[in-house]
């Protein structure tokens, strides 16, 4: 029995990491505004841990997709967040703020926080919605200031989590890191095949699942 995945996020490189591992998920992406719906929850409940922040945005944008999805399947959101010096890092969208934050980093590490959440929206399904946090320490390399400029010229850190990738051109200045690769790439597939277990899907029912035969 195939099951089939939504994967509510606009990520390629989230795509990329299901597709390797034999799954073949239809793509919705969410209409989530991320800094009004940090900034709804934090006026509701104070200032929120950076774990927090990943598994709230990721609820968000697994719920928005699944409140308009009209079909059998499972829906996943995820969004990632870099933690640095106590503080929450998304993308930084401008190369000047790139800059600052790559300066800031070379040579230390943060802790790249995913939030993973799933619902069930099968037709027989169990109704589930529920999410977990991946957390990866990630080290950096010690770049020079001609080495930052032309990582930032290239465009890549402006728009991931945190400024750098792992899977592209900036997995040169990444070190080592402690804990899943793939929840730095921003899925952890690991966390995703335990998600699945806790409303009984085998992680080979959704791995030959096929997305285009929806």
């Amino acid at each position: 029995m195939t099951v089939h995945l939504v994967l509510a996020s606009a990520s390629p490189a989230r795509l990329q990491t299901l597709r390797s591992a034999g799954v073949e998920p239809e793509v919705i992406v969410s209409s989530v505004d991320e800094p009004a719906t940090v900034a709804a929850a934090q006026e509701s409940f104070g200032e929120l841990e950076p774990a927090d922040v990943a598994l709230l945005l990721a609820r968000a944008k697994g719920e928005d997709v699944a409140s308009s999805y009209d079909g059998d399947a499972l829906v996943l959101g995820c969004d990632s967040v870099l933690e640095f010096d106590g503080d929450v890092h998304g993308k930084p969208e401008t190369a000047e703020i790139a800059i600052d934050r790559w300066r800031a980093m070379r040579g230390r590490s943060g802790t790249l926080h995913t939030g993973h959440w799933l619902i069930d929206a099968r037709d027989e399904g169990t109704g589930g919605t529920f999410g977990v946090v991946g957390s990866t320490v990630v080290h950096f390399a010690d770049l020079t200031d001609d080495e930052i400029e032309a990582y930032v010229a290239s465009g890549e850190p402006l728009y991931v989590a945190g400024a750098f990738t792992i899977d592209g051109l900036g997995g040169a200045y990444v070190t080592r890191i402690e804990g899943d690769h793939h929840n730095v790439v921003g899925l952890s597939l690991p966390i995703l095949r335990e998600m699945l277990g806790e409303i009984d899907v085998p992680w080979h029912d959704l791995r030959q699942a096929d997305g285009s035969s929806h």
